[in-house]
């Protein structure tokens, strides 16, 4: 359990994808067989490349839009619409760049439709399938959670939804000597004597894992039992890296000094940090400039015409935020404020706020007003991916009074973020805190796997209007 829940796959999982694999090569191959029944014959060699090629850029446009969100929040209608525009996404890469730059692999309109519409159908009703017949279970982890006090009662609150424990079942909480009095119910407490009876408990109940979540550890806990149970193949974990695994956080309530010490990850790679990262995220910047200065373009044009033509309001708007190591730069975007927004001072951005111009409204909503933020990345003062950089006047009050806030400087901010994901829109101090567990979590955990993984989820955010 060392490694992150974000970065294993549970037995139900795997079937899941593979199932879901096996239908997408099915649809290719049967919109193939199809075309041949009016077209020329395509060869096998041929074949197998398209029905490859088919279903790895659907499942990339698929892990793009959320699919693969092990803690996605969405009915089947909701689901379904993914689904559809999973496929509209692919069969745009396949038909005008996979098939322009490889055209001997290219074989039909024809099959590109049926092989994507089968897909639709067919992935739609097998998620259908599996949420109605609930695949988890099959790997389902059993877990006891010794403590029932202050810390305990954390794991209550933060996973009380169904999609939150959709990999474990929690048997119960083990009141341990020293817990603060909390919030769990009486009925979800298990009354056993744990300095003498734990390992048989475990056993009996066939337990997988044992959280430690009590408030008072020293000379509280059954040594010899939690011994026992580890050589019995029982998992043992900390309540706070079972919360990083299970929600993609890091508690900084429940952080301590010496966790930060000896818990893997938190270390810095100096290549990647520098000149390895710089590089990549230079050829990406010129890459996305080359596909959005039309975009661009329009953007300024737009908001030049609806009130910097008559007031000579700038289009663009500078703003200082913190940096890598905590150094000053000034961020650079697409004004989508009035120019008196901050006439009585700095101020929180807030979801619908009247500030925005109507321009500034669209622009915001699909993260248009971001794209100048390229040139803070040729400038090497952001990445692509990275914690949100935050004003000088915020970070004073908010370093003061959350704990370890600094540390989310101690890598370069970047235009999108594993917060992003993982927190809907937020403009409060509260909200700061709970992007801080994220950020943390991606600074632990950083890596250029996860930085693709969340260069490609970010259309999903765009898309559905998702956390800022």
């Amino acid at each position: 359990m060392n490694a992150s829940r974000y970065g294993r796959k549970s037995v139900a999982d795997k079937l899941f994808l593979f199932g879901e694999l096996t239908l997408l090569c099915l649809s290719s191959w049967i919109a193939i067989l199809i075309h041949n029944t009016s077209h020329v014959v395509v060869s096998a060699e041929a074949s197998l490349i398209n029905i490859s090629v088919f279903a790895a850029t659907v499942m990339l446009c698929a892990l793009s839009v959320g699919l693969y969100d092990h803690k996605l929040r969405e009915g089947h209608k909701g689901v379904v619409k993914r689904v559809i525009i999973t496929q509209v996404f692919s069969t745009i890469i396949l038909q005008f760049i996979v098939f322009q730059v490889f055209p001997s692999v290219y074989i039909s309109a024809l099959y590109l439709l049926c092989a994507s519409v089968i897909a639709a159908i067919s992935v739609s009703l097998f998620r259908a399938f599996c949420q109605m017949h609930d695949i988890n279970r099959i790997s389902r982890r059993r877990i006891l959670i010794l403590g029932a006090g202050k810390r305990a009662s954390i794991i209550e609150r933060r996973m009380r939804r169904n999609v939150d424990r959709r990999d474990f079942e929690i048997l119960g909480y083990v009141p341990i000597e020293g817990d603060e009095e909390a919030s769990i119910q009486q009925n979800r407490q298990i009354s056993l004597d744990y300095s003498n009876n734990l390992f048989k408990f475990v056993m009996e109940n066939k337990i997988d894992q044992l959280v430690i979540a009590c408030d008072e550890r020293r000379n509280k806990l059954p040594v010899e039992d939690l011994f026992k149970c580890k050589t019995r193949g029982v998992d043992i974990i900390e309540i706070l890296d079972f919360i990083e695994n299970e929600t993609g956080q890091i508690a900084v309530n429940l952080i301590y000094p010496s966790w930060i010490i000896h818990s893997n990850g938190l270390t810095s790679n100096r290549r990647f940090r520098t000149s390895l990262g710089y590089v990549l995220n230079v050829v990406l910047a010129v890459m996305l400039l080359l596909f959005t200065w039309p975009i661009m373009l329009i953007t300024a044009l737009l908001i030049y015409l609806e009130d910097g033509r008559k007031t000579s309001a700038p289009v663009f708007y500078k703003q200082l935020r913190v940096g890598i190591d905590g150094s000053p730069f000034y961020i650079l975007k697409f004004r989508s404020m009035k120019t008196d927004a901050e006439k009585d001072g700095a101020q929180w951005a807030s979801k619908n706020d009247n500030r925005v111009t109507k321009v500034g409204h669209y622009i915001r909503r699909y993260r248009i007003d971001e794209l100048p933020q390229l040139f803070n990345v040729l400038k090497g003062e952001m990445g692509f991916v990275g914690p949100r950089p935050e004003r000088p006047e915020f970070v004073v009050e908010l370093a003061k009074n959350i704990p370890y806030y600094n540390n989310r400087h101690n890598v370069k901010p970047g235009l999108t973020g594993w917060a992003q994901l993982k927190y809907p829109y937020g403009a409060t101090a509260e909200d700061a805190q709970e992007k801080l567990k994220f950020d943390l979590y991606y600074i632990k955990h950083r890596s250029l796997i996860l930085d693709l993984v969340i260069l490609i989820r970010t259309v999903e955010v765009v898309l559905f209007g998702r956390g800022r």
